[in-house]
């Protein structure tokens, strides 16, 4: 099945003491852009990041985003050493002024020593990245899995439309082979009567050189080698459709093929119904045009 280009998926999680929330989106571009923003702090991430992407996707620009928050209530409360130390040294001193100048000081607890400023503090130890790191390419897999279904998704609609507008590509060029063949005998007799009426008015002419210029304006005028490559694009461009995978490329250039027959069509048609069938061709092998730049 063939992939859309465009698509997108969120995605959030935690490894304490952090929380983060991803944001992936692609859009169309000829080939490949993968623009990452996450921290640059966390050793391996990008990289990591970059590869399973190169391996899911292979055209379109693909913007990547990380916001990552710390959490710094999450540390574990614990007991500052040199500060306990300096606190229970300044109550010796004061208890023992106290005492010499004949004053009383009351007990002091254990929940006014922890009180005091700087006694008890929160932890502030170092973040392990790996872990963190580990964790986020794990999470990373299953965003971009979302990302591709979604892209899945339209490509299955797209399926159905580009097959449906080659369905009536097939038909119109059915159609011009039949007005190319009713053509065929008016086009016969409007070159014989114009040889007649040059041939008549022209004194000296070599009969031969004219009758070899009007065969070549016959020869210019037929259109069965285009009728017959819009035919094989069409089974072309079923095939490839069919095949799926990153095939947006070669449907492009294809579409490019189908343009230039039905434009060469159109300029020899000399026939109303056959330009008229030819112009036709021309609208839809533009909206196929527009519907291929969407896939991958």
């Amino acid at each position: 099945m063939i992939r859309s280009m465009t698509g997108f998926s969120s995605a959030t999680g935690s490894l304490s003491p952090h929380s983060w929330a991803w944001e992936l989106r692609a859009v169309n571009g000829k080939g490949l852009d993968l623009r990452l923003r996450v921290p640059d702090w966390i050793d391996g991430l990008e990289a990591g990041l970059r590869k399973l992407l190169a391996a899911q996707v292979t055209r379109g620009n693909v913007t990547l985003s990380l916001r990552l928050a710390r959490d710094e209530q999450a540390g574990a409360l614990q007991i500052n050493e040199a500060q306990l130390t300096s606190v229970l040294d300044a109550m010796a001193v004061i208890e023992a002024r106290a005492m010499a100048a004949g004053v009383s000081l009351a007990p002091a607890t254990s929940s006014d020593i922890v009180a005091l400023r700087g006694v008890l503090e929160q932890s502030t130890s170092e973040d392990d990245a790996a872990p963190l790191a580990k964790a986020l390419l794990a999470e990373a897999e299953a965003l971009i899995a979302d990302f591709n279904a979604m892209r899945d998704s339209e490509g299955a609609a797209l399926h159905k439309v580009l097959m449906g507008q080659l369905e009536e590509v097939a038909t119109l060029t059915a159609e011009a082979a039949l007005l190319a063949e009713a053509r065929s005998g008016t086009l016969a007799e409007t070159l014989r009567r114009n040889l007649a009426k040059v041939m008549d008015n022209t004194d000296g002419a070599d009969a031969d050189r004219v009758a070899q210029e009007l065969a070549l304006i016959a020869v210019k005028s037929d259109v069965t080698e285009e009728i017959d490559r819009l035919a094989a694009h069409v089974e072309a461009a079923r095939d490839l459709i069919g095949q799926g995978g990153p095939v947006g490329r070669k449907l492009d250039f294809l579409m490019q093929e189908f343009n230039r027959e039905a434009n060469t069509l159109c300029a020899k048609a000399q026939n109303t119904d056959l330009t008229r069938c030819g112009l036709a061709l021309k609208a839809v092998i533009d909206q196929m045009r527009e519907q291929v730049q969407n896939v991958e």
